[in-house]
């Protein structure tokens, strides 16, 4: 049975929801699944808005078959190319062999990395600015290039002040009955969600999605329907645009401590835990503690873009940096991440490199500001170092922290 929702009286989300994905991308863990959103317009021309993932193929399938209800489909206008949204593109051909497909250069060169399959005259090749008429339906091409891949554009249809934005503000989670934003609580269901979604998936690319930022503000949005997630209306609409702004310039959303430590056998795990409770007790709120080998680093990766300040604590290990910790420093380098203030834990019993090695790192990514001295554990803190303890808390509330 065929489940769609209305966005407007003329456009048909036929999308699906997948809740038994365990991992996106084959990485970052599913909690509450992930949607895979496809939009019917219907009008003198109909046009599909991007196709979906494999896993939700039937009711897709299901959805447009109902939406059409028995109409041809006229063009198919592609806007992002990763599998997620492509994986119908043969099939829809199939079913309808008379359909155009829509997309730039760089959609069209990926489809034959994709595909094997003969185009023949099927494309329609736009360029920047170029338009699809539909009837009373327009839809206006916006590039917006490594947002997050090269060949990603918008399509805005400036009947309805729809902006169609591919990846760009969408987030993990399946829906729970709603699809629209302003149908549920969206910072209390999706806001975590929304923010680990573009940290990891978009953060690499802060320019980039800057510079499609400035495209869409020069349009009356009066929707925004990503490819993941809620349907954005509303105050939604400025509240996600306000995150997107700091998130893509790298400023934190709030001042705050993110702790992630790595820990053997509970010692350095001790030493975070002290810090933690010494940081609340000077007034310091949030406070966020991670244990880089129990929490996927994604998560912790959503709090350092959120938190103005980090701690990292770790062990030596084999002679090197603990090997979670250095996946998650490694990646946070590899997003780009900048303009915070961190400072290092390091413990040690024979050989201690960690201190040096998490040293390196931030050296390596900008504006990274390194607070006070590192703190240095010979396997466990002893008595005689709580006053370096002490001065450590202190450089940190020194180096731009607000006491409640």
């Amino acid at each position: 049975m065929a489940v769609t929702r209305q966005i407007t009286k003329n456009i048909t989300w036929v999308g699906g929801s997948d809740r038994r994905l365990a991992l996106f991308e084959n990485i970052f863990p599913l909690e509450h699944g992930v949607t895979y959103n496809s939009y019917l317009i219907n009008d003198t021309k109909t046009a599909l808005i991007d196709t979906v993932d494999a896993s939700v193929a039937r009711e897709f399938l299901e959805n447009i078959q109902q939406a059409l209800d028995g109409r041809p489909l006229d063009y198919l206008v592609i806007n992002h190319m990763e599998p997620d949204h492509c994986a119908q593109i043969d099939t829809i051909r199939m079913l309808y062999p008379d359909i155009k497909l829509v997309g730039n250069s760089k959609t069209f060169q990926f489809i034959r990395q994709f595909y094997d399959m003969n185009l023949g005259d099927s494309c329609v090749q736009v360029k920047e600015g170029d338009c699809l008429n539909l009837g009373k339906h327009t839809l206006q091409f916006l590039f917006a290039p490594m947002v997050h891949w090269p060949e990603v554009m918008f399509s805005y249809e400036d009947h309805t002040g729809i902006l169609f934005s591919a990846d760009a503000f969408g987030t993990f989670g399946a829906f729970q009955g709603s699809i629209f934003s302003d149908e549920d609580d969206y910072q209390e269901v999706y806001l975590e969600e929304a923010r680990r979604y573009y940290t990891n998936i978009v953060g690499k690319y802060g320019p980039q999605v800057q510079s499609a930022m400035r495209k869409a503000s020069t349009l009356d949005i009066q929707m925004i329907c990503p490819l993941h997630g809620p349907v954005l209306r509303g105050e939604e609409i400025p509240f996600l645009l306000g995150k997107y702004a700091k998130w893509s310039c790298y400023e934190p959303e709030e001042k705050g401590v993110l702790i992630a430590y790595a820990s053997m056998y509970g010692n350095t795990k001790n030493v975070a835990e002290l810090l933690s409770a010494k940081l609340v007790e000077a007034g310091i709120r949030p406070v966020r503690v991670y244990d880089v080998s129990k929490t996927h680093y994604s998560y912790i990766v959503a709090q350092a873009f959120r938190l103005s300040h980090w701690v990292f604590a770790s062990p030596t290990y084999n002679m090197g940096l603990y090997a979670p910790m250095e996946t998650l420093m490694r990646d946070l380098q590899a997003l780009n991440l900048r303009n915070r203030d961190a400072a290092l834990i390091s413990n040690g019993t024979w050989a201690p490199a960690a201190g040096k090695i998490m040293t390196e790192i931030l050296g390596c990514m900008k504006d990274i500001r390194l607070v006070g001295d590192v703190l240095d554990i010979r396997s466990t803190l002893k008595q005689d170092q709580l006053p370096q303890l002490d001065f450590f808390v202190q450089a940190l509330l020194e180096s731009g922290l607000e006491v409640c």
